[in-house]
């Protein structure tokens, strides 16, 4: 079962790797109406994620620059940006970068305990497979609400 929630965060990273380079650049910044970030934001932010719960699942260090924090955290908007976020290519590099990390996790780093639980919100995760299992979730959110502002783009 756990190479199985591998495989599946392997793929839906191959997904949103597709997804993110067929966009044009000059789509990643325009806001649609009803919409509280851009496609750039979401990118960035399911990047910053991955690497939080890397680190918290299965002790890896961060290999993100400290503004990914500033930038793409929970609860940040690119109108409170002060300075420029990486670009497209970048982003699409960051991506690739945590797909080749995923090949190093193994199904018994799955079920390893954290040494703190993790909370989020009325939410509590135990193990690393907890953690990489909301992950899939997570960037499915985030791949739809992109999905959403290119519909929204596109008219």
């Amino acid at each position: 079962m756990s190479e199985m929630i591998i495989n599946t965060a392997k793929t839906a990273r191959h997904v949103l790797l597709q997804q993110v380079q067929a966009i044009p650049e000059e789509l990643f910044d325009i806001q649609p109406a009803g919409f509280n970030n851009t496609i750039r934001w979401n990118v960035g932010h399911m990047i910053y994620w991955m690497d939080m719960y890397s680190t918290l699942g299965f002790g890896s260090p961060s290999a993100l620059p400290d503004s990914y924090c500033t930038l793409f955290s929970s609860g940040t908007k690119p109108l409170d940006w002060t300075f420029a976020p990486p670009s497209k290519e970048e982003l699409v590099e960051m991506l690739m970068a945590q797909l080749s990390r995923l090949s190093e996790v193994t199904p018994e780093m799955l079920g390893e305990k954290l040494s703190t639980p993790f909370a989020l919100g009325p939410f509590q995760f135990n193990t690393s497979g907890e953690l990489l299992n909301f992950k899939l979730i997570h960037e499915a959110f985030h791949l739809g609400t992109i999905s959403s502002q290119l519909k929204v783009l596109s008219r």
